[in-house]
């Protein structure tokens, strides 16, 4: 059976504007102007607070130049100084972590509703103010009531702004349905409410922006003080889903593009999007070549019979060179079986290296510098390939069979002799995720002089 009582929702609800408040200013009585403005408070009451007047009483007001421009610039700066981290950076808006936590536009920083040559900070700590203001209440009029401080945030994936609470006491902040039962027979699991948003973007639809009503009063709902305050509505960075913003994002996408690239040896059935093969390709072409030349050619295996035609003259031509050198035949076979993966494999591609435009010398050691000079640039290609194919979410492995069966490749698939086979490319979705890599370090492998 449901159990109603468990449930954060009342069945009703009225939202009360508190009006006649004064424009307030640094060390003004906040409690004593709501006290005298809302003596019809009662107890069960909570008191939604716009943290505007209170960051303008506990005096985070910052002077500034009153001309637009030197505003806005002291504005950024204060952004900045605020800002613990920057998430993200929309034209000239910068999405930040401030100091209390909180992800927000500017740190929480506002230019409105304060005089022409003032910007207000947030609070310095608004779960103590609210807390302040409900022992306050409670001194003056008798009432034990629950306060919310509230400021105006963006939400991730959403259009426009909502109240939602920066502070709060005398309520539990979260309601959490965890192995309740619905109506349905259904067990909640993961749901959790923010009770204390909810108060915050309620209370401002009697509160607005431009009338001057900072304070609102919502009555009606059960309240369960359990300690929280609004610190525990702010997600831990380390089970945050959007502790990355956009900068962030894109730096540690291009930290660990090419540690990504693992060597993938058995793929899913899933077949591979053809466009994204074709954007891996066209990235890995981007990588340098000598004289402003392109000699990299990925030829893309799609005719089945063409695949298995080649690779079973290139098995037959691989069994004739292990027999030459006098392997067992089962040796042999566990060889021959290295090359499976590209019989499996969803793609194949083999890349090659056609250097035309290669300069050519009247000596032999230049030469072998110029062509070992573009093999490096197809080698660079490849390399692009790979780390784009598991940007696409693609594995892949690099195999350098082709190499040893270079002629056979090119009357296979038609191709004339300047046409050098650099290995083969078996692409497809990893059939499991591949593990992390362990530290990156570079060993032996960097030589300091």
């Amino acid at each position: 059976m449901t159990d109603l009582s468990a449930d954060h929702a009342s069945a009703k609800l009225e939202i009360l504007p508190v009006t006649g408040l004064p424009e307030f200013r640094p060390g003004d009585d906040l409690t004593g102007a709501i006290a005298d403005a809302a003596r019809w408070l009662r107890s069960g009451d909570v008191v939604v607070v716009t943290s505007k007047v209170v960051s303008k009483i506990e005096g985070r007001l910052v002077r500034v130049p009153a001309d637009p421009e030197e505003r806005d610039a002291a504005r950024r700066e204060m952004v900045k100084q605020e800002a613990v981290r920057v998430v993200a950076r929309i034209a000239r808006t910068l999405i930040t972590e401030n100091r209390l936590g909180i992800v927000q536009a500017a740190s929480g920083i506002d230019a409105s509703n304060v005089a022409g040559d003032e910007i207000a900070l947030l609070p310095a700590d608004p779960d103590a103010s609210a807390l302040a203001l409900r022992n306050g209440l409670r001194d003056r009029l008798g009432v034990e009531v629950a306060v919310v401080v509230t400021d105006t945030m963006g939400r991730a994936w959403r259009v426009g702004q909502t109240d939602a609470a920066i502070g709060a006491s005398g309520l539990r902040v979260l309601h959490a349905y965890a192995g309740q039962v619905d109506a349905q027979g259904n067990e909640l699991a993961v749901t959790e409410v923010a009770v204390a948003d909810e108060l915050a973007a309620a209370a401002d639809l009697v509160k607005g922006k431009l009338g001057g009503t900072p304070v609102a009063v919502v009555r009606g709902l059960t309240l369960t003080d359990d300690g929280s305050t609004a610190r525990n509505l702010v997600r831990p960075v380390d089970i945050d889903l959007f502790r990355l913003g956009t900068n962030e994002s894109i730096a540690q996408g291009r930290r660990e593009a090419v540690p990504a690239r693992r060597s993938i040896r058995t793929f899913s059935d899933e077949p591979v999007d053809p466009e994204a093969l074709r954007r891996a390709v066209a990235a890995g072409l981007t990588a340098p070549a000598p004289h402003h030349t392109h000699p990299v050619r990925f030829v893309w295996l799609r005719d089945a019979g063409l695949r298995k035609k080649l690779l079973d003259a290139m098995r037959e031509s691989w069994r004739a060179d292990l027999e030459g050198d006098e392997f067992t035949a089962e040796q042999i076979a566990k060889r021959l079986s290295r090359g499976d993966i590209l019989y499996r494999a969803p793609e194949v591609v083999i890349p090659f290296l056609v250097p035309d435009g290669a300069h050519t010398y009247r000596d032999a050691r230049r030469n072998a510098c110029e062509h070992t000079m573009f093999t490096v640039a197809a080698g660079a290609a490849v390399q692009g390939l790979l780390v784009a194919l598991a940007a696409e979410d693609l594995g892949s492995c690099w195999i350098g069979s082709t190499i040893f069966a270079a002629d056979l490749v090119r009357e296979t698939l038609g191709l004339d002799a300047r046409w050098e086979p650099l290995g083969a490319v078996a692409i497809g979705h990893p059939d499991s995720e591949p593990g992390p890599r362990g530290p990156l370090e570079p060993g032996e492998g960097l030589v300091e002089l």
